[in-house]
């Protein structure tokens, strides 16, 4: 993980923000290739579920035909969004403060081992990643012990890693970064999100917030694209977009963000389907990943158990990633595709979730009204050709861009040997990227840079970049502009040498496969997008 780490930002995918001011912990700004990749993992995201959705169908995939549509909604919504969704109340983390180091923790995020030493036993936490959590907690535990190096056999360190949340007590645990047992609170409730101002008096009145997921969105949308979109259920509404979530440790570099992006998809269908469609999305989203390249060795599907289902779900299945920061066999979320039922459409309706009891009921005041009201408006659905009235149920298919594109990343990092320009071997770094998502298809290149060969490569350039993004690079021997361009993750390039002025072929470099082909310069961009259309 350090090696991808420090690729990101050698080769400019990734940066912190504010960096030369001390940056800002969890967030992050895209670089040059960074913004590309993110930009063609959504494009591929839009055209594969929303504009190009009828493509991927098989005749019985799906439980029947339906269409999909987009919208792009506000950041900052009315207050009473959040409070009729159940984000007011419910969206919440545990956090414990360390009452020495006066630093704040998420309860369940911080991982530490039993270290024993002669009849004592104490639980040591840590916030080293997971290749120097074991040396850590045995380093703190000596210092907490009094012990020297040459005393490091006496204690016992545990060979599994526990996260906070799943112990009884916190009594005999030493904080992350504590030199005493017992400093930490119990945990409590820490709301996620972002409280902002709307207008200028700045009065409580004017409190709203950003908005922690882009779903809500769409919910309170569902009856104008019914009206202006003339789309009947099933059907989806897809929406990529920012949100906001007050992370109390965010970490894993960009895994766990403040700031982030997402491509989510809500699919309104009937009750009687929504099962169906539930599978029929999994199955999907899933392939999807695949399909982009990521092995399926490393990806998992798992169903969350009763106690971990979210206040409004039905059931709800996480894509999972063997993400290189987690412990070997652990998996962390790349999408979740959860089955809401109708509990948003109603929320907006009538009124608030009553957290205590399942299925969703409304609070009423002392007049038997709605304590909290939702907007009133009626969002069922009447499908006159069946003449059935219903409120749709929901099938939410949430992916995490920026989580996508570290994945991503992830998977394509690779060392390999392979011959230099005279022919000795050497290790190189090749980011393996889908050429669909890779964020340059094509690098041009000159041999020399005389005897007019950067005239035609520039001329070559000129005309390939009106259909897909290329780069010309003419410094420095051509086998180092290859490495360079492996670590950019570019899929092939293009020699232009002697040959070229006498035939008008070039030499393309295959970037997996080293193999290298002449093409003639007026075949280029029909070659090139075969190429990455049939990976």
């Amino acid at each position: 993980m350090e090696k991808i780490v420090s690729l990101c930002k050698r080769r400019g995918f990734l940066f912190q923000s504010s960096e030369i001011y001390g940056g800002v912990q969890g967030c992050w700004d895209y670089g040059p290739l960074g913004v590309e990749l993110k930009r063609n993992l959504k494009e591929a995201w839009w055209q594969d579920m929303i504009a190009g959705h009828n493509e991927l169908l098989k005749p019985d995939t799906a439980p029947s035909n339906f269409e999909m549509v987009g919208l792009d909604c506000t950041i900052i919504m009315h207050p009473q969004v959040w409070k009729c969704s159940g984000h007011y109340d419910l969206f919440h983390d545990h956090m414990v403060d360390c009452k020495e180091s006066k630093k704040r923790y998420r309860f369940d995020q911080v991982r530490g081992r039993w270290v024993e030493y002669q009849d004592r036993k104490i639980f040591v936490s840590t916030l080293a990643d997971v290749e120097t959590e074991f040396d850590d907690v045995r380093r703190r535990g000596m210092k907490f012990f009094r012990l020297r190096n040459k005393d490091a056999d006496k204690i016992t360190v545990g060979e599994e890693s526990i996260t906070l949340d799943k112990l009884d007590s916190t009594s005999e645990v030493l904080a992350p970064d504590a030199k005493n047992l017992d400093t930490l609170t119990e945990p409590r409730e820490f709301n996620l999100m972002f409280k902002t101002t709307l207008g200028a008096l700045g009065g409580e009145d004017d409190a709203t917030f950003l908005r922690p997921e882009t779903a809500q969105g769409i919910f309170v949308n569902f009856k104008n694209v019914l009206d202006s979109s003339r789309v009947r259920v099933p059907f989806g509404i897809g929406q990529i977009g920012k949100s906001f979530r007050n992370e109390i440790t965010p970490r894993n570099f960009t895994f766990r963000s403040r700031e982030f992006e997402q491509m989510e998809i809500e699919f309104f269908c009937h009750p009687d389907q929504s099962q169906e469609w539930y599978r029929y999305w999994r199955d999907r989203r899933l392939n999807w990943y695949v399909a982009l390249g990521l092995s399926s060795d490393s990806l998992i599907m798992r169903e969350h158990d009763p106690e971990e289902l979210a206040h409004y779900s039905v059931g709800t299945a996480d894509i999972e990633y063997a993400f290189p920061f987690l412990p070997e066999g652990e998996y962390g979320e790349l999408e979740g595709i959860a089955h809401r039922g109708d509990f948003d459409l109603r929320s907006h309706m009538e009124g608030k979730l009553d957290p205590s009891t399942s299925p969703m009921t409304v609070e009423l005041n002392e007049h038997g009204k709605p304590k909290y009201r939702g907007s009133g408006k009626d969002l069922s659905y009447r499908d006159e050709i069946l003449g059935e009235k219903f409120v749709p149920h929901v099938i939410e298919p949430s992916a995490g861009a920026d989580r996508g594109v570290l994945a991503f990343l992830c998977e394509a990092f690779t060392e390999d040997e392979a011959p230099d320009e005279k022919g000795k071997m050497q290790t190189r770094t090749v980011m393996r990227l889908h050429p669909r998502i890779a964020p340059i298809k094509a690098a041009v290149f000159p041999l020399v840079k005389k005897d007019g060969m950067p005239e035609v490569a520039r001329e070559i350039y000129g005309n390939l970049k009106q259909h897909m993004t290329v780069f010309y690079d003419e410094k420095g021997a051509v086998g180092r502009r290859y490495r360079r361009q492996d670590e950019a993750g570019t899929p092939f390039c293009i020699t232009v040498d002697t040959e070229t002025l006498e035939n008008q072929t070039v030499t393309l470099r295959d970037r997996d496969s080293l193999e290298q082909s002449r093409i003639h310069i007026n075949d280029l961009a029909t070659e090139l997008q075969t190429r990455i259309d049939a990976v």
